[in-house]
Formats: C-alpha cells, structure tokens, sequence
C-alpha cells in the first residue's frame, strides 16, 4: 500500500471509530482512559473537562498515545495507533463546532467555561491488522 492509499485507509478507520483509548503519562506511568474522538485530517479532537487529571497530565507532558478502530473480530480487525502531541483548547469556535447535546450531562452548554478540547498533532500514525505487516504513515510535522 502506498503513503496516499495509506492515508485513505486510516482516514477511513477515523471516520468509522469514533471511540479510542488515550493515553497520557501520570507519575512516569502511562495512564489510559476511553475517549470521543473527531477528526480534521489527520488532526483529533476529544472533548473534556478542564478540572481532569488528563488535562492537567498534558499540561506536564504533552506527549499522548491513542488506539482507533478494532472492534473485537479478531485478526484482521483494523485498526490504528497514533502517537502525537496534544495541547488544550478553549476556542469559541472550535467548542461550537464540536458541540453536541450528548455533552450536556457534562457541560452547561459550548459556552461552559470548563470545556475544553484537547487537540492531538500525530507524530506518528501506524496502521495495524489489515492482513499486513503494521505501515506507518509519513506525517508531516
């Protein structure tokens, strides 16, 4: 498969897995925790608290590690591993443009001053399991 055949594909495993593991690092240890996940490119984004250990774990080490896709079939079942960087966002737009009603058991509403997003820049992108050996994406950082 190709860089760009590649890219489709794991665009494709974004689109279709909307819910992944993120996993920060507390106390020298990595510390996981399921998350919502929405992406633009390559770029994701996942809504939080800004009162969470994980946003006061990235504010010390922005270093993350995600897991996308598998749906428990086995071999075969895709999926993907991102390794990036993430930072805090509080932008009026972009809380708008992920706002969702499914938020309000957390958020008053996009306004809340304690939601935030995290934004995670993918240094690396590895795409598992699809009858190949693991391919790793060329991002450009």
């Amino acid at each position: 498969m190709n860089q760009t055949e590649l890219k489709e594909t794991i665009m494709s495993v974004f689109e279709q897995n909307k819910v992944g593991t993120l996993s920060t690092v507390r106390n020298d240890k990595p510390h996981s925790r399921y998350m919502t996940f929405f992406n633009d490119g390559l770029v994701l984004h996942t809504p939080t608290n800004r009162e969470t250990h994980k946003a006061e774990e990235i504010d010390k080490n922005p270093f993350v590690h995600i897991l996308l896709g598998y749906d428990g079939e086995g071999y075969g079942d895709r999926y993907v591993e991102i390794e990036g960087t993430a930072v805090i966002r509080d932008s009026e737009d972009l809380k708008h443009k992920l706002w969702s009603d499914r938020f309000s058991e957390w958020f008053e509403g996009p306004d809340d001053p304690e939601y935030i997003v995290l934004e995670i820049e993918p240094t690396a992108v590895r795409l598992m399991n699809a009858g190949e050996e693991p391919q790793t994406l060329e991002v450009n950082s």
